[in-house]
């Protein structure tokens, strides 16, 4: 066991889902003069705790469960593959949410009730994203977890952190960001559909087969691409918004994976896909900072 096994069971390539709804909150805070560097720094550290966390978590609990095996196609895991104890990650795990939790409570201190709401429903959703009697993750709603709380939630919370109150163009804002990050999950569960049939873990992707799960992974970044030509259209903003138009060619070639490939080189897709929920993130960011 090293440091090399400790960063790949935080998953480092799936950490920009939670970067990317923090930074565009804060670029909606930015544009109406709310911006808070401090309520920024502390929204990005909790966001990633929370993502490791659940990283984690997933990484024992899937092992717990024998979820994953040997023949597994996706990266190695650290638990099941005997590279770190059980009993270590678990620890981790746990660690990793007091953590969040210690900075959880800051962040209450400073927003108040909602934030309050919104602490206690993360930290039960990294435990029942992968454990308990009815795993989230198991039972066909992963996606619909993943886009409320990495869009919506993780949005709408970061601004009211700065802003101490929400309005409906700050949750316009989130959904193409949720579901750019959800398409990140809907190719984990493409390239698993045969390992997590055989496993009983019943994602969406497998209820509905691989075909309509190509085809919800197109819906999802297509309309994420939508969104910002639409809110040009609103008349409100400049034609700084459509700045995301700018990486929409590398979504191209993740298409092309998602549809002739299959197994592991769809960690290739996986990867892609999370560095283009960044990239279009940080554009859109700007576009909306620049009004």
């Amino acid at each position: 066991m090293n440091l090399h096994h400790w960063w790949l069971a935080i998953r480092p390539k799936t950490l920009p889902a939670a970067a990317c709804p923090v930074v565009v909150g804060a670029a909606c805070a930015a544009f109406d003069h709310r911006f808070s560097a401090l309520m920024f720094a502390a929204a990005l550290a909790g966001a990633l705790l929370i993502q490791i966390s659940v990283n984690l978590a997933n990484d024992y609990f899937d092992f717990l469960h024998h979820i994953d095996t040997p023949d597994r196609k996706g990266p190695e895991r650290m638990t099941q593959s005997g590279l770190i104890p059980p009993e270590t990650v678990r620890n981790a795990f746990i660690l990793t949410m007091l953590v969040a939790l210690g900075l959880g409570t800051f962040l209450i201190m400073k927003g108040g009730v909602v934030i309050l709401y919104i602490v206690i429903a993360s930290l039960l959703g990294v435990i029942c994203y992968s454990a308990g009697p009815f795993p989230i993750a198991s039972n066909g709603l992963g996606e619909v977890f993943v886009f409320i709380f990495f869009g919506p939630v993780a949005v709408l919370g970061t601004y009211y952190l700065m802003a101490g109150c929400v309005t409906p163009a700050v949750f316009v804002a989130s959904v193409p960001v949720g579901f750019l990050v959800t398409a990140i999950i809907v190719v984990n569960n493409l390239r698993d559909i045969g390992t997590d049939a055989r496993a009983g873990k019943r994602t969406l992707a497998v209820m509905i087969g691989p075909w309509r799960t190509k085809v919800g992974f197109v819906f999802l970044v297509l309309f994420s691409f939508l969104i910002p030509c639409l809110m040009f259209a609103s008349g409100r903003w400049s034609w700084a918004i459509l700045l995301p138009l700018a990486v929409f060619w590398k979504s191209c070639p993740v298409f092309k994976t998602i549809f002739e490939q299959d197994g592991r080189i769809l960690n290739l897709a996986l990867a892609d896909t999370a560095t283009l929920a960044l990239m279009f993130s940080t554009l859109f960011a700007i576009g909306i900072m620049l009004g």
